[in-house]
């Protein structure tokens, strides 16, 4: 691997890189902050992607394209004088050493739970009226519930035991059950709400993060889906032609693949 003088010239290298395309490309000199936000939400995604297919190669690239965004912002940043590069760092530094009380001062933890629930308390005596505060507003639903579940957690609003959220699981289909029985719509919506939020808790105590979880399950039906479809291609039919039962036994093919 390279070594920290060759880690410090590359990414000297890139801050040189971004300040000529500031300064000479049209497109890079035309960007906000405003017009990079999308983007780099979209770069976000696609390292998520390769982390989830463990493509180590596509990660590198990912995270390369992640960085340079970071540098553009801080660019950006300093050509207004609010901040630059340099502040980025030390902030983020600043941030850990504070939170890490039992590496950088005399604080003692046991565990990773400790450690998580340390940092909630320090958030709050740095002013933030809420744990909850942190959690993104434009965050996905579902990883917005896993965030909002981990952080009361930090401060000890949680379930003992797994078979507790269980419980709560079937509780709330139960309710979502019922609901579907009558026509209000609104209640079903919001039952079936409590569902997916009580199943986000039980896979926070299975320790599966649920995000991931529901994506290797979209990834899976892709992947069995377009084997149907190739299939049907192969017989010279659309899956509109074909029956439930016909289409069934290409499914169960592809499950055995």
């Amino acid at each position: 691997m390279n070594t920290r003088q060759q880690q410090l010239e590359a990414f000297n290298r890139l801050l040189d890189i971004m300040d000529d395309l500031r300064e000479k490309c049209p497109w890079d000199r035309k960007q906000t902050l405003q017009s990079l936000r999308h983007l780099t939400i979209e770069e976000t995604y696609e390292l998520g992607d390769a982390i989830l297919d463990n493509d180590l190669q596509e990660v590198k690239k990912e995270l390369g394209d992640i960085l340079l965004h970071i540098v553009f912002y801080a660019k950006i940043g300093s050509e207004t004088n609010d901040f630059d590069i340099a502040d980025v760092a030390n902030e983020i530094c600043e941030k850990l050493i504070h939170r890490h009380p039992h590496i950088y001062g005399d604080v003692k933890v046991e565990n990773e739970e400790e450690v998580k629930q340390n940092w909630e308390k320090l958030k709050l005596k740095e002013g933030k009226k809420s744990v909850l505060e942190g959690v993104p507003k434009s965050l996905p639903a579902l990883v917005k519930a896993s965030r909002i579940q981990d952080k009361a957690k930090g401060v000890g609003f949680d379930w003992e035991e797994p078979e507790q959220v269980w419980e709560k699981v079937q509780e709330e289909l139960q309710e979502l059950h019922d609901e579907v029985q009558g026509s209000d719509q609104d209640k079903i919506e919001s039952e079936f709400g409590d569902v997916l939020f009580s199943m986000i808790n039980y896979a926070r105590f299975l320790n599966v993060n649920p995000e991931d979880a529901l994506e290797r399950t979209n990834k899976k039906f892709i992947k069995r889906f377009t084997y149907l479809e190739s299939k049907a291609g192969e017989m010279g039919k659309s899956l509109a032609d074909m029956t439930l039962a016909e289409m069934d036994v290409f499914w169960n093919e592809a499950k055995k693949l």
